[in-house]
């Protein structure tokens, strides 16, 4: 049976501090960011994790949480609205639960400390560039910077070095010996990212996720592309949103890693 509490805060509330915490009014998104699904009316224990899966779905209502909350949500452009099949039973088990569901896209991405840029590059070592320079590509959500000092010297270095940091095989195109200066990246599946990384002059551009062109494009401007997983890279902003939650709100929070090998 879902818990019932009189702790905790509103859910309104909860939903007011993200909405103000990672301002999804400035993204033009892929789908609708703040509160997807509607639970109890209080929240004392926060759930994170990447996407609203079944799996993790159940697994909060294991742990009893009041609200999840992720990076891809269930609702995206294009979605025709059955609530059929594998969407059915991810709804049903929020509902039957009582659990709230909160996803943020673009908005998570972004956030200059807590978002997933930012938090991969604490992670990985990178040092982003100061002002107007750290940025690039649509809606600015791409990160350059460079190697923190004593970190890799090369490109065959630093795909070693993101191997072991992030705990996966990464798929490295490009010279090992290449040296770095510029370092671009930006999470997920970003690899329309990687022309305006190379227009901005960056030697290597790290995302989750490459497709058939950008193997070329590396090979033919001489810049090197790190493919380190799409659920790998955006491990780290909803656990950081959540700390961040638990430490100024005083609710609990839990994350939860539901593996994905894409």
């Amino acid at each position: 049976m879902a818990p019932t509490t009189d702790t905790g805060l509103q859910l309104t509330d909860l939903v007011g501090q993200l909405n103000g915490l990672l301002s999804p009014h400035l993204f033009k998104d892929y789908g609708p960011n703040g509160l997807q699904v509607e639970g109890r009316p209080r929240v004392a224990h926060i759930v994170t994790g990447v996407t609203a899966s079944l799996a993790l779905i159940e697994a909060a209502a294991e742990v009893r949480a009041d609200a999840v909350l992720v990076h891809h949500g269930l609702f995206w452009r294009g979605y025709e609205g059955r609530i059929t099949g594998w969407m059915h039973r991810r709804i049903k088990s929020l509902m039957t639960n009582d659990i709230s569901l909160l996803a943020y896209h673009l908005p998570l991405d972004a956030h200059p400390t807590l978002g997933n840029n930012a938090q991969l590059a604490r992670v990985l070592g990178l040092r982003v560039l100061d002002g107007s320079e750290a940025r690039f590509g649509d809606q600015n959500l791409g990160c350059l910077g460079s190697v923190e000092a004593g970190g890799p010297t090369n490109l065959g270095e630093l795909a070693a070095h993101v191997s072991q940091r992030l705990g996966r095989a990464v798929t490295c195109v490009g010279n090992n010996e290449q040296p770095l200066s510029t370092v671009a990246w930006c999470t997920g599946g970003a690899q329309s990212y990687f022309e305006p990384a190379i227009a901005a002059g960056a030697s290597v551009f790290i995302t989750g996720e490459i497709s058939e062109p950008q193997a070329h494009y590396a090979r033919e401007c001489g810049v090197g592309y790190l493919a380190c997983g799409h659920h790998a890279t955006e491990r780290y902003g909803v656990q950081a949103v959540g700390e961040h939650l638990a430490h100024t709100l005083g609710v609990r929070h839990t994350f939860i890693d539901i593996d994905n090998p894409a």
